[in-house]
């Protein structure tokens, strides 16, 4: 997480999702936006895993928008694992 990062929820298909958007320094050109899933939520994976917060700062380095989002059923988003099928409706509803 860096210092422009801004928290915020967005309405999902089985409730609120907890989202993260890092943004590049004021000033830098912004080249598009990265979208982030992080590793399997059954095993432990979540939106503040490293890897997930290395690729994000690796993409606003490079003038990157990033957002990270937890799946359904972690952290503070609401719902429960769907087996992989309701968590790309997760991806869709943070990126619409």
């Amino acid at each position: 997480m860096n210092a422009l990062t801004e928290r915020f929820t967005v309405d999902g298909p089985a409730g609120v999702l907890d989202c993260a958007l890092d943004l590049p320094a004021e000033g830098t050109a912004v080249r598009g936006l990265a979208v982030l899933c992080h590793p399997h939520p059954l095993h432990g994976g979540t939106m503040d895993n490293k890897v997930v917060q290395t690729l994000a700062r690796a993409a606003v380095q490079c003038g990157w928008r990033a957002v990270r989002f937890n799946f359904r059923g972690i952290g503070g988003s609401a719902g429960a694992w769907d087996g992989g099928r309701g968590e790309v409706d997760d991806a869709l509803a943070v990126v619409t």
